[in-house]
């Protein structure tokens, strides 16, 4: 009897350990997450939609968030596709010399400086162009977004029992309408979790806009072979103002940036059903 107690007191204990370290691991996401509200909350309150649409002349961020929006939906359009066939062809070449140096490249451009994408970019494209601008923006963002998308493409189509591709051919299919028809609608979900996830990335992307962007938050920008303002690019340059009025525009503009993201990530991931295989 006594040894029964003991093991389930070690139980107990063992359960009650993970509760405090999971509490310990997401406090600080709640602290960030509460911080944002409280400090941002009130300067969006005060000014009112003209934070939202107005010029920062004029007390708003509109330019920044039109701008934050231009460069995800350029990146995305510029990376995606080629993210999607890289990660497919890692999945279908595996053993192939382009597919284990694709796999391993793909390591190391997560964990690649951001920094160093934006020189990049800048020594190809704005300076050639002779100035910064959307395109140039999108282009580091696209190269950032990438390997996201492509690990986790590669990895949810790698978790699809082998036995639904030999089933496929078994009924005539060619290898295209395999991987396109079956194999990839069937991994949708870690795929859009990778494309999710790349884009919150790329979203709070400060470093490669620095030497791409340019920042422009006075006027809303007219091409993308303009600047163009971000919204992590205008709060980076309000910190370093002494003005209180800049420090909470600022934490306003933190507040807007953390609401697009939890209002595009949450629905749609909880929106996806797990397929069950």
């Amino acid at each position: 009897m006594s040894g029964y107690r003991i093991r389930k007191g070690k139980e107990i204990a063992f359960f009650l350990a993970i509760a405090i370290l999971t509490l310990i691991t997401i406090l600080p996401l709640f602290h960030i997450i509460a911080t944002v509200f409280i400090n941002g909350l009130p300067s969006v309150a005060e000014k009112g939609f003209t934070f939202l649409t107005g010029t920062l002349s004029e007390g708003g961020i509109g330019p920044a968030i039109i701008g934050t929006f231009v460069l995800m939906f350029l990146s995305s359009l510029i990376g995606l596709p080629i993210a999607l066939l890289v990660g497919i062809y890692a999945y279908e070449y595996p053993d192939s010399l382009i597919g284990k140096w694709t796999k391993t490249l793909l390591q190391i451009m997560l964990e690649f400086p951001t920094i160093l994408v934006g020189v990049f970019v800048m020594n190809i494209i704005a300076i050639p162009m002779g100035s910064y601008s959307a395109f140039a923006g999108a282009f580091a963002l696209a190269i950032i977004l990438m390997p996201y998308v492509a690990v986790y493409t590669h990895e949810a189509m790698r978790q699809i029992p082998f036995t639904y591709r030999e089933a496929s051919f078994g009924l005539g299919l060619t290898r295209i309408k395999v991987i396109f028809r079956l194999l990839v609608p069937l991994s949708k979900r870690g795929v859009l979790t990778g494309v999710l996830i790349g884009m919150a990335k790329v979203a709070g992307e400060t470093a490669p806009l620095l030497f791409t962007a340019g920042g422009l938050y006075q006027s809303y920008s007219i091409g993308i072979f303009k600047p163009v303002g971000a919204i992590p690019l205008l709060i980076y340059t309000l910190v370093q103002s002494p003005s209180k009025v800049d420090h909470a525009t600022a934490w306003g503009a933190s507040l807007v940036l953390l609401l697009i993201f939890l209002l595009v990530f949450i629905p749609v991931r909880m929106s996806l059903k797990e397929v069950k295989l």
